[in-house]
């Protein structure tokens, strides 16, 4: 299964890092590996994970 997250703008690649690395690990902490990452032209972050758990 895989969930996407959208990080609000950070145009600082600090603070993009920053949101990033709480993101990842508040999600690896519910059992999600982060799997990819892109940033907008808007200066947000698209996180996508990836768990084997099976949907409810």
């Amino acid at each position: 299964m895989y969930k996407t997250v959208v990080v609000s703008y950070a145009p600082r690649a600090a603070s993009m890092a920053q949101q990033v690395e709480a993101k990842a690990n508040e999600m690896e902490a519910q059992g999600w590996t982060l799997t990819a990452f892109s940033i907008t032209n808007s200066a947000k972050g698209i996180l996508v994970f990836h768990s084997d758990q099976k949907a409810e």
